[in-house]
């Protein structure tokens, strides 16, 4: 056994002070130099070397003056061994200031660095935390800053395992300025406990979570994080408001159990299979959901209007000037779009609006409304025609959609899948995903590569409604590149073909990566890129009102109610000027909610919207064409 001597603990305890950083030097030196100052004093006053003969306090301050200044022993005086005893007095204090010095510059530095780092606390409150990295980030900090645009003092926080400083220079490349939100970047795990108190987890507003871009078990990631905010020993007892996405249905039952009633979770791989076989299908459609989800047109609000109590639903549709009703928030917390138009509005409901801003929900005040009921035809019944769908490509999202295509189109309707290996796909040809029998579509595929314009041409796509392009299914992070590339191949050739054949059908192309979606500019209305950029906005817009979840789910859900673009001539006369408050009177009649228009002349005009106009001043006339559409929110 090795004997500890007491100069090893002395050595110890002196280690162990050290390691504690510049204020423990700084205390070391402080003693060091009381203790030169005490004893050259007491040297020169025993010895009575002191021409002044200056007692020992007036010595100890003259040679502290000499030791924080050197410059001071120019003018002394004295005998030899008073002057050698200035002069060690001098130097000593000459390698104690010059080590301080070292040592406030040094921690200065190891301060700076730190801060470089991104490992101070943040001490916001009411701010929004981004936890995780990816490329949706960018979105998501573009759509906040929107929202805050009129909201003094906010701040978005973010928490990844980055550098804090290239995390500063992406935004700041990407997003540009950041107008009134301050952004505090930091750095740390976000499933690390002791780093999610960085960000100041229980004063923050909302919370996003992101998965890393290159995680294999995005949705393990992301159960994690939530695990380390709902169960920190230290945490608050107020409820998060928690916002994130689960890619695999399966971990959705998990990641409800570990959020409970504290997080809303988007069902991205389930959500974007819903709006790709919605957009296919109606041409503009695509337009409309990207306006009501990004905080650069219209958005969806809440808004109780006490002067409506005791009217229905249907009064309120017209009640409006510049806003759009769209729903009910009944003060149980029920939420349903398009109610019945007799439903009561009482005490404590808030109406859902489609509006500019929070601040533009006025009550027209009108009382006599300007209709043109003459010029409102009656409601005539359109059967439903098969439809030919072509999907090109195959991944875990393809039986989803085939499924929610089953819901929308008539009887006898098609699908046909082009696939590299179609042999791994029978089971979708006659049951859906949810193993039950298609009621309106039948399906067949072949093996074939979607890249290959030969494949194409052979495939004689002007005859089919509408075309699908996905990602391949053996796509995984380190490939999503070369996939979104060979996704881009394909849907160039898909264009040419348009132009070539004078046919026009819709396409909808998928995006691994919300970089390329940029590559892949849309060039009309019925020309949609899905891609995570989607999941993004409705994460922004969730973060900001926990409540729009529910109106999300609904709009989104086949059995609800949801946005279609029907022919104007169905509900007005064409060609004879109205106002929209005429249009929203006609689809009221049928049940149904008008929340806009698509002028078909303007269909290939990108400034213009292709066309899609929501919500629109009611007073200002419009003209329609035969050709041109009316949005409703109706059951079919």
């Amino acid at each position: 056994m090795t004997t500890i001597r007491v100069q090893d603990r002395l050595r110890y305890r002196f280690d162990n002070t050290m390691s504690k950083g510049p204020i423990a030097l700084i205390g070391w030196l402080f003693l060091l130099s009381i203790a030169v100052i005490a004893f050259i004093a007491f040297i020169v006053q025993i010895f009575g070397i002191d021409p002044d003969q200056r007692g020992f306090s007036q010595l100890a301050w003259a040679e502290l003056m000499r030791t924080l200044d050197s410059g001071t022993m120019g003018g002394d005086t004295g005998s030899w061994p008073f002057l050698f005893a200035m002069l060690a007095t001098t130097l000593s204090g000459v390698f104690i200031v010059s080590t301080l010095i070292g040592i406030l510059t040094t921690g200065l530095e190891g301060r700076l660095e730190n801060l470089r780092k991104g490992r101070s606390f943040v001490a916001e409150e009411h701010h929004t935390i981004i936890l995780g990295w990816s490329p949706q980030i960018f979105t998501l900090i573009s759509e906040l800053i929107l929202a805050n645009a009129n909201q003094p003092h906010t701040c978005i926080a973010i928490l990844a395992e980055k550098d804090a400083a290239e995390m500063q220079d992406e935004v700041m490349a990407k997003v540009g300025n950041s107008g009134r939100t301050r952004i505090v970047y930091r750095t740390g795990a976000p499933i690390d406990i002791a780093d999610l108190r960085i960000v100041n987890p229980d004063a923050a507003r909302s919370i996003i979570i992101l998965a890393p871009e290159d995680d294999d078990n995005p949705d393990a990631y992301i159960i994690k994080t939530m695990l380390a905010l709902t169960s920190h020993p230290q945490r608050t007892a107020k409820r998060y408001h928690i916002v994130s996405f689960i890619r695999d249905m399966k971990n959705m039952d998990v990641a409800r159990m570990v959020g409970r009633d504290e997080v809303e979770l988007v069902a991205a791989s389930d959500l974007i299979a819903r709006i790709t076989a919605q957009t296919c299908r109606q041409s503009g459609l695509s337009v409309a959901y990207t306006e009501l989800l990004d905080f650069g047109g219209d958005e969806i609000y809440f808004k109780e209007e006490p002067s409506l109590a005791g009217q229905t639903f249907a009064d309120a549709l017209l009640a409006y000037e510049d806003s759009a009703v769209i729903g009910l928030h009944c003060k149980s917390g029920h939420i349903q779009l398009n109610p019945p138009m007799q439903t009561p509005i009482t005490k404590g409901d808030k109406l859902i609006v489609i509006s500019a801003d929070d601040d533009t929900i006025h009550l027209s005040g009108l009382k006599n409304i300007p209709l043109e009921t003459t010029a409102i035809r009656e409601a005539t019944a359109h059967p439903p025609t098969p439809e030919r769908t072509l999907i090109l490509g195959w991944n875990e999202r393809a039986a989803a959609i085939i499924t929610e295509l089953d819901h929308y189109v008539g009887p006898e309707s098609s699908v046909k899948i082009v696939a590299a290996n179609a042999d791994d796909i029978q089971e979708v040809l006659t049951h859906n995903a949810n193993g039950q029998a298609y009621m309106n579509l039948s399906v067949n595929c072949q093996t074939g590569d979607i890249t290959d314009r030969r494949t194409l041409d052979a495939l004689a796509i002007p005859t089919y409604d509408h075309v699908i392009v996905l990602s391949e299914q053996t796509a995984s992070a380190s490939n999503a590149q070369q996939v979104d590339a060979r996704t881009l191949i394909t849907l160039l050739h898909l264009r040419d073909l348009a132009d070539k054949e004078g046919h026009p059908f819709s396409i909808v192309s998928e995006m691994l990566d919300i970089r390329n979606r940029e590559l892949a500019q849309v060039t009309r209305a019925d020309d949609f890129v899905v891609s995570d950029k989607l999941i993004s906005l409705i994460l922004a817009q969730i973060s900001e009102n926990k409540e729009l979840a529910s109106v999300f789910q609904d709009l989104f859900d086949p059995d609800g109610s949801e946005l279609y673009f029907k022919p104007a001539s169905d509900y007005i006369q064409p060609g004879k000027p109205v106002n929209f408050y005429t249009v929203v009177e006609a689809a009221r009649r049928r049940g149904e909610v008008a929340i806009g228009y698509r002028l078909q002349a303007q269909a290939y005009q990108s400034e213009l919207a292709f066309g899609v106009k929501l919500n629109p001043h009611k007073s200002q006339p419009v003209t329609f064409a035969q050709e041109d559409r009316v949005i409703v929110l109706a059951e079919s």
